[in-house]
């Protein structure tokens, strides 16, 4: 027998399929009862109307009705739905036709009740002469008509309402039911009903049917997270919602379906449901949300009300005691309310305390609490929750001393709360709680101290802008005294600096900082001056730098705090490393070892940078070992994102790709709040989609990226994404377009003198302007490197230099011996080996290759092919394929290797890059040099996108080619 197929489930009805798959069967093994209980909102209703829509397609014919809340019971109410009597059960007796011959003569007792069915029924039978066998009589002649319909469903919903008339009559049919009846009960409840018991679960009488009868109770709990999450996508026409705006979604409506309906239902536009982050606005409050909740609220009693007044304004689970000091109520008087609250599903109980459902019912009970009462209820709360809790919740005392209207001692709880963060190493807790604490409008003397303590934190933690803002406005006020002025402004200065991508205008605020600081400590003023005395590519002349630490060397005999005197020492050592001084690593030598975690963090980090940017591979990893050590034990985030991108660039440098990509499009996503940080997982990113991928489009715009984020750039990130722009045109043959890329990276390095850091953007400015027939500029941009790293200790850039003076020789004719081309370039290609740099050692012999080819010298094709290896070692396909097309250029036949993957109708990833780009206008020729193929290559490739898009003309690609 073939299986049902699946039915798809509507948005309303997420999380119940195997329920709705797994009744299906019950209802078909007649007799059988069937009980869903669950809280109001769970899609009990939505659930029983899909399980009988399911059960009439198979022919089977089904009867509802719905138990209505009402204070005047109506003898046999829910069977049909009031203000219709009766309605749905006679909608069923006439689709079903019993025939009159098979109802017994008591059927008749039902005329009074269903004149619609005079026509069927018997005769009446003679008035009672007691009402209570009246009574009986029409609850026999209900059985006896239900059990004459043959093969049916009767659905009976929100049993919590039956009256005793109802109640009697299921009872009746529940202990012997016709043969071919199937039942289904709904009633509220918050647990699995239990056979047999009164109530149970919602169930107003106990259910106990014969042993024949097939039973299957369900009870209906709160949708997942993940399944809330399902529900919205489904409602609001998305495939899928931020897994972070479908939690939001649950703690707002506790994952009842009810309430995630009304909440989307007032909140459809998908752009004001974002994933949600801190600040952002919660949802508006449903009406029909709020008329529940209100409703329910009216049923209790004085009492009831005052503790779910209380839990409302305390916002968080509460026990007992907590409650009752909020509610002003005895122990004793709180449970009896608590119980009537439980009741009525108002709140719920969990591990000893008590809350609401979600919070949307919080807000709506919290809006019902009359406004002149709600300052007494928070004061309320903030005093029972220092004598009720410990450790004592300063950040909720905050709020409710903020909402009882006591400024004062709302601050003063917030700053306490970000000072016990900032002593636990939690600097973003401190930071966001020091910020609360100066919205908070605090006195003059406090939001001086506060706005201290914050500079301080801050500079560990990721921040956004409002740090930034908030201190400068504390500044803008000109009431602290010169001392606390300078240490702000030298804080906020290293904030704009470090996380803002404020790069001059973070020297500037620094700079500002030094006379204040020199009029109260000197250790402050030189620890400020070795601060902006590190040099950058956006920054000032490395003269100008020199001459800063020179002021703070001058100034370091005077510094006799230790603290101050070590970042002093640590700022200098790093200085002195990015300037590429051979003095430097004597002063990571004089570095004290009693320096903070948090200072060995920084310190080591920035000195593996500068190690791996000047061409120090051993000291980089040492230096990174002890970065990652500190950061382990720090675990601070600013600290992690800073060890984390400096070890990623080491990677890159030293050739170790493998999973670089995903390690770096994670960080890229992690650390967009902090600019450097960003740049350089962009950077990353952008140049291994460039030699791993092929991706030329897509490299450049995050290269375009990390150039347009990056802050003052410590010497990677500019010239390492124009040496990438510059190898991308040289390689569609635009010469003229690689030098206009170089320009203005080299007007920074000219106008810095920066030119230990020109390591990765020489050697391919050199080669585009001799290709761009400029071999004069070529010699000169030689000559300023050489002069710009005489004594300079940065081997990466000597090796860059040996790199240049060999590709000049294409300018100046053949040249032999060991001083010749042959040998500038062996020398080139080993000092880039000895500093392991595997990319730029090939790229070296590719460019030597190539010059042998073009010179008709012996030994072009084996200098090429090892520069292929190389280049395959470490993954650069990209680079791979142009070495190839320069061996055909040349005449040389290049063996492709077998085993290519096959994609059948399926465009394959080249021919899908060859597609994209011929959409968009561009020739054969055009798309040949950009992704560095031959020009036959391409037109087979435009050809078999044609064929498998069915397409005749490349005008029509774009318009099939999909995203």
């Amino acid at each position: 027998m073939n299986a049902d197929p699946p039915i798809p489930l509507p948005a309303d009805l997420t999380g119940r399929s195997a329920l709705l798959d797994g009744l299906r069967p019950v209802l078909g093994r007649r007799p059988s009862v069937v009980v869903i209980t669950g809280e109001a909102g769970m899609g009990k209703s939505r659930l029983v109307r899909e399980l009988l829509t399911r059960t009439r397609s198979s022919g089977t014919p089904t009867l509802a009705a719905r138990c209505q809340e009402s204070d005047a019971p109506f003898p046999y109410a829910p069977l049909p739905d009031a203000p219709l009597p009766y309605a749905p059960l006679i909608e069923a007796l006439s689709r079903c036709r019993p025939r009159p011959e098979d109802l017994p003569p008591v059927t008749g007792a039902l005329r009074g009740l269903l004149p619609e069915l005079a026509d069927l029924l018997p005769p009446a039978p003679p008035p009672a002469d007691d009402p209570r066998a009246g009574q009986h009589r029409v609850l026999r002649a209900l059985c006896a008509l239900t059990a004459s319909l043959g093969k049916v469903v009767l659905a009976v919903e929100d049993l919590q309402w039956a009256d005793g008339s109802t109640v009697a009559f299921l009872r009746a049919i529940v202990s012997d039911p016709p043969p071919d009846l199937s039942l289904v009960l709904t009633a509220r409840g918050s647990a699995l009903p239990h056979t047999g018991m009164e109530g149970g679960g919602g169930l107003p009488f106990p259910l106990r049917p014969p042993a024949h009868v097939v039973v299957a109770e369900r009870h209906l709990a709160p949708l997942s997270v993940a399944e809330t999450g399902a529900m919205a996508a489904g409602l609001l026409g998305e495939r899928a919602v931020p897994e972070e705006f479908a939690e939001r979604l649950h703690r707002w409506t506790g994952g009842l379906p009810y309430v995630v309906e009304e909440v989307l239902r007032e909140w459809s536009d998908t752009t004001a449901c974002p994933a949600g982050t801190a600040g952002q606005p919660e949802p508006p409050l449903p009406a029909s949300v709020r008329r529940v909740v209100v409703q329910r609220l009216r049923h209790l009693p004085s009492d009831a009300r005052r503790v779910v007044a209380a839990a409302a304004v305390l916002g968080a689970p509460a026990p007992v005691q907590l409650l009752g000091a909020v509610a002003g109520l005895t122990e004793q008087e709180t449970r009896r309310a608590l119980a009537a609250a439980l009741k009525e599903g108002v709140v719920r109980a969990g591990a000893g305390t008590y809350a609401f459902p979600y919070e949307l019912a919080r807000r709506a009970a919290y809006e019902a609490v009359a406004e002149p009462e709600r300052p007494v209820l928070h004061l309320r709360a903030a005093r029972a929750l220092g004598r009720c809790t410990s450790p004592l919740p300063l950040v909720r005392v905050a709020e409710h001393y903020r909402c009882a209207g006591l400024r004062i001692q709302a601050v003063r709880c917030l700053e306490a709360a970000a000072d016990r963060a900032a002593r636990g190493g939690d600097a973003g807790t401190a930071t966001d709680r020091y910020l609360d604490a100066l919205r908070g409008g605090p006195s003059a003397v406090v939001r001086d101290r506060v706005a201290l303590k914050l500079a301080r934190v801050a500079l560990n933690a990721r921040t956004g802008p409002q740090v930034p803002a908030a201190l400068r406005e504390v500044l803008d006020q000109c009431s602290l005294g010169p001392g606390p002025s300078g240490e702000i402004r030298l804080l906020l200065g290293l904030l704009l600096r470090n996380q803002s991508g404020s790069g001059l205008e973070a020297l500037e605020e620094i700079a500002r900082a030094v006379p204040d600081l020199l009029a109260v400590s000197t250790g402050q003023a030189a620890r400020a001056l070795a601060i902006i005395a590190i040099p950058s590519l956006k920054g000032w002349p490395v003269g100008e730098h020199r001459r800063l630490l020179a002021e703070a060397e001058r100034l370091l005999p005077q510094v006799d705090e230790e603290d101050l005197r070590s970042a002093v020492l640590a700022n200098r050592a790093t200085a002195l490393a990015l300037m590429g001084d051979p003095s430097a690593w004597d002063a990571v030598a004089d570095l004290p070892e009693a320096i903070t975690v948090e200072a060995a963090a920084r310190v080591h980090a920035n000195l593996a940078g500068a190690a791996t940017a000047l061409g120090h591979p051993e000291r980089a990893r040492a230096f990174q070992d002890r970065a990652w050590q500190a950061v382990r034990t720090n675990q601070a985030p600013y600290l992690e994102a800073f060890v984390e991108t400096t070890d990623m660039l080491a990677a890159f440098t030293s050739g170790r790709w493998a999973g670089l990509l995903e390690r770096a499009e994670h960080a890229e996503e992690q650390y967009q709040d902090v600019p450097d940080f960003h740049a350089e997982a962009l950077l990353v990113c952008g140049l291994l989609r460039l030699h791993t991928k092929g991706q030329t489009d897509v490299a450049r715009r995050l290269l375009d990226r990390a150039v347009g984020t990056t802050a003052l750039d410590t010497g990677i990130v500019l010239t390492s994404a124009a040496a990438a722009v510059v190898r991308v045109h040289l390689a569609a043959d635009r010469p003229a377009q690689a030098v206009q890329a170089v320009e203005g990276v080299l007007h920074h390095v000219r106008r810095t003198g920066a030119w230990v850091w020109a390591s990765a953007l020489a050697p391919p400015a050199v080669q585009a302007l001799i290709r761009d027939g400029r071999d004069g500029e070529a010699h000169r941009l030689v000559a300023e490197l050489a002069d710009g790293i005489a004594r300079r200790d940065a081997p990466a850039a000597r090796a860059a230099l040996l790199t240049c003076r060999a590709l000049l020789t294409a300018t100046t004719g053949p040249q032999t011996g060991a001083g010749g081309s042959d040998g500038l370039y062996a020398t080139a290609a080993d000092a880039w080996a000895a500093l392991e740099r595997p990319y730029e050692a090939a790229y070296v012999r590719e460019a030597w290759g190539l010059r042998l080819l073009a010179a008709g010298a012996a030994g072009g094709r084996t200098v090429l092919h090892e520069a292929i290896a190389a280049y395959q070692d470490i993954d650069a396909v990209w680079d791979v394929l142009r070495c190839q097309r320069g061996l055909r250029e040349h005449g040389q036949v290049t063996v492709r290797r077998p085993g290519a993957l096959g994609y059948g109708d399926h465009l394959s990833p080249r021919e899908r890059a060859v597609a994209r780009l011929a959409s968009l206008g561009l020739s054969n020729r055009e798309i040949a040099r950009e992704l560095v193929l031959s020009h036959r290559t391409v037109e087979h490739h435009v050809a078999r996108a044609l064929r498998k898009l069915g397409l005749s003309s490349r005008t029509e690609i774009g318009s099939q080619l999909g995203p």
